[in-house]
């Protein structure tokens, strides 16, 4: 029986997974990651605690599962996106990498669209902080001597390809969120490359996202018990290996994920720009499909945030009691979840989170609900920006690790108005999908025949839809207090 491997770089950690034929995760392993917060607005990792914690994960999985690991046939990479990471000759990173939710280069997001016309029409979306292109530019501004000697510019999993094979590579559908990228070519833009200070030359080569990108090193593959040249296909970013392990490979399928941040994607056979409300396009991870994506920055950030406040270390225990507590909604605050600023619908790195409506009741397990109800209200924020692009949106699954919660999963489906499909692969989406990607890259299937939801949809539930509507007015209200 051969084994896929699915290995995703979050941006708190890495979780590798082995999946059989049939879609079945047999052996998986996690590992930590830390972030750095230098300065006001800026979020960075370093790009050897990345390889570090893969590394760990594998290590882990050789010890419980070595039979397992000698039958992997194909790896598939999925990773956290918008991360730049610059390289010498020699493969080693110049400085930390900048990463997704780092808000740094507001600055240069309307000089790279004046010096490209119609930028969104050509990458997808406007320039937003955070992305790759912007970040490129401030660093050719304010650290110029990076840019000056790096010899490769990459996207945080394409630096783990890079340590598992010694090749320089990444894929289309990762790659078209750099803003560097002429998405409906799939092919870098010089003219985009040049206004941010960098050359085709610094960047790498792409492949599909199911494509044999090279092979397991061989001092690797005798660690790990895997045979040496196994084949590691091109993945994709997590959002996008998110929704193949959801199973959303056709137009108008949709995935909510609630991980760190909250995502909506939604599949789509139609290139559609997004030209305003934090919302953004680029190329899925299945041939002839673009994602078209919302997101709120903060969503289990949020609630790790919240937890860390309240005095909670077991996080999963404490959404536990407040489910079980069955607080009111007209009874909690309202919190807006801007910890680092937003991006759908605002696409304002300035944006701050806020708790008002505070009383002498409110309680620790009152704040915790008002911010699972603030991040499902950003979210329905999302659902309705994507709408007003005239996308189709079908169908939506919930995903990621809030998932595994029944009040928040009721508050989101409740907040967007739409029944929310269970996927099996909650937990594991993005690794699963990236898994799902090796095979497919070897000849097998992209999913397993006979791919199922796990249980019931979520339905939404008209007395928390009406008490979320009701609060959402104050929910906007912060921005006009801003």
């Amino acid at each position: 029986m051969t084994l896929v491997l699915g290995i995703d770089l979050g941006t708190s950690g890495v979780k590798s997974v082995l999946v059989n034929e049939r879609d079945e995760v047999v052996a998986d392993a996690t590992a930590p990651i830390a972030l750095s917060r230098p300065q006001p607005l800026w979020c960075e990792q370093y790009p050897q605690d990345w390889w570090q914690a893969v590394a760990a994960t594998l290590d882990a999985l050789r010890a419980s599962a070595p039979r397992e690991m000698a039958a992997i046939g194909a790896i598939g990479l999925s990773g956290q996106m918008l991360g730049v990471t610059c390289l010498d000759g020699s493969g080693q990173a110049l400085r930390p990498a900048i990463l997704w939710n780092d808000g740094r280069a507001g600055a240069e997001c309307a000089e790279i669209e004046a010096a490209v016309p119609d930028f969104a029409g050509l990458v997808g979306c406007r320039a937003m902080v955070g992305f790759p292109a912007p970040k490129l530019l401030w660093l050719a501004r304010h650290e110029p001597g990076v840019l000056d000697e790096a010899r490769t510019i990459l996207l945080p999993k394409d630096y783990v390809r890079l340590c598992l094979t010694g090749i320089v590579a990444s894929d289309f559908a990762d790659s078209s969120a750099t803003l560097l990228m002429d998405t409906r070519a799939a092919a870098w833009s010089p003219e985009l490359l040049a206004a941010c200070g960098v050359s085709t030359d610094q960047m790498p080569a792409l492949v599909a996202s199911h494509e044999i990108s090279a092979g397991l090193l061989p001092a690797l593959a005798a660690r790990w018990g895997i045979a040496a040249g196994t084949p590691v296909v091109g993945g994709a970013g997590d959002n996008m290996c998110g929704g193949i392990g959801t199973g959303i490979v056709k137009a108008g399928m949709a995935s909510i994920s609630l991980g760190t941040s909250g995502v909506y994607f939604l599949a789509n056979d139609v290139f559609l720009p997004a030209r305003g409300q934090g919302m953004h396009t680029h190329r899925h991870a299945v041939a002839g499909l673009f994602a078209q994506n919302g997101c709120t920055l903060s969503a289990g950030a949020a609630l790790s945030w919240v937890a860390q406040i309240v005095g909670a270390s077991d996080i999963p225990g404490l959404v536990r009691e407040v489910e079980a507590a069955g607080l009111p909604i007209d009874e909690t605050p309202v919190f807006t979840p801007y910890l680092t600023g937003e991006r759908t619908p605002h696409d304002d790195a300035g944006l701050t989170g806020t708790f008002s409506g505070l009383t002498a009741t409110t309680s620790r397990l009152h704040l915790v609900q008002a911010v699972l109800e603030g991040v499902a209200m950003a979210l329905a924020d999302c659902h309705r920006a994507l709408l007003s692009s005239g996308a189709g949106i079908a169908e939506v699954s919930l995903v990621g690790g809030g998932a595994n919660s029944n009040l928040w999963s009721t508050l989101v489906a409740s907040a967007i108005g739409m029944p929310l499909g269970r996927s099996r692969s909650a937990a594991v989406g993005p690794a699963l999908g990236a898994a799902r990607l090796a095979r497919f890259g070897i000849g097998g299937p992209l999913l397993a025949e006979g791919e199922k939801e796990s249980g019931p949809p979520i339905i939404p539930d008209t007395a928390m839809a009406d008490a979320l509507a009701a609060k959402h007015a104050r929910f906007e209200r912060h921005l006009a207090l801003r």
